[in-house]
């Protein structure tokens, strides 16, 4: 009697080095042509691909270059080495880094139209990306209150304060209208710093 079949799996396991190989070639393209020229089409052929495989992984243009560009911001930005200020210069900085040096800063006016748009994607980069760097930077400030570094804040000074730190580096990321760079960063956190201390 023949061996029975082997037992049928809910679907195909994606394969990893597929997903890597297609995030790598759409931060390329998205360096060489752009957010509006982008396709799924040459993404496919610059990762070696074939474009179903990549509409299994991402239902369309926006969630590819969505997912791709969070492994460029990254999820968390903020870790806790016992002194606050150097943490927060860290995290905050390392969105000036993503804007300044990776294709995040020329992208950024078009996705936020498009997340603007689409509900479900605005959802998704929200889950994935970022909501879970402020949960980062939440963490650090929370450690810190209770080691006495701040005082403690309540969930609408937290949402507040996490706005006031990453708010400035955004703004200037859309509108270019004065540099971006670690001085900005420093005032940003001196400022959020000093109100947390003094409890204004």
């Amino acid at each position: 009697m023949p061996p029975p079949p082997p037992p049928r799996t809910a679907g195909r396991q994606k394969d990893p080095q597929i997903d890597a190989a297609v995030r790598a070639a759409t931060l390329d393209l998205l360096a060489e042509v752009g957010y509006a020229d982008l396709t799924i089409g040459q993404v496919a052929k610059n990762a070696d691909v074939y474009r179903p495989a990549i509409y299994r992984r991402w239902p369309s243009k926006q969630h590819l270059v969505t997912d791709a560009l969070a492994t460029v911001l990254g999820t968390t930005p903020t870790v806790d080495s016992g002194n606050l200020r150097a943490d927060l210069l860290v995290g905050i900085g390392s969105l000036v880094t993503a804007f300044e040096t990776t294709v995040l800063g020329p992208v950024l006016p078009a996705l936020v139209a498009d997340l603007a748009r689409e509900p479900e994607l605005r959802e998704s980069f929200l889950d994935d990306v970022f909501h879970a760097r402020r949960r980062s930077t939440e963490t650090v400030l929370r450690t810190a209150s209770a080691r006495g570094d701040i005082r403690e804040l309540d969930r609408a000074e937290m949402e507040f304060t996490l706005d006031a730190l990453a708010a400035p580096v955004y703004y200037r990321a859309l509108f270019r209208h004065a540099p971006l760079d670690a001085a900005l960063v420093e005032r940003t956190v001196d400022l959020v710093l000093t109100g947390l201390r003094n409890g204004d």
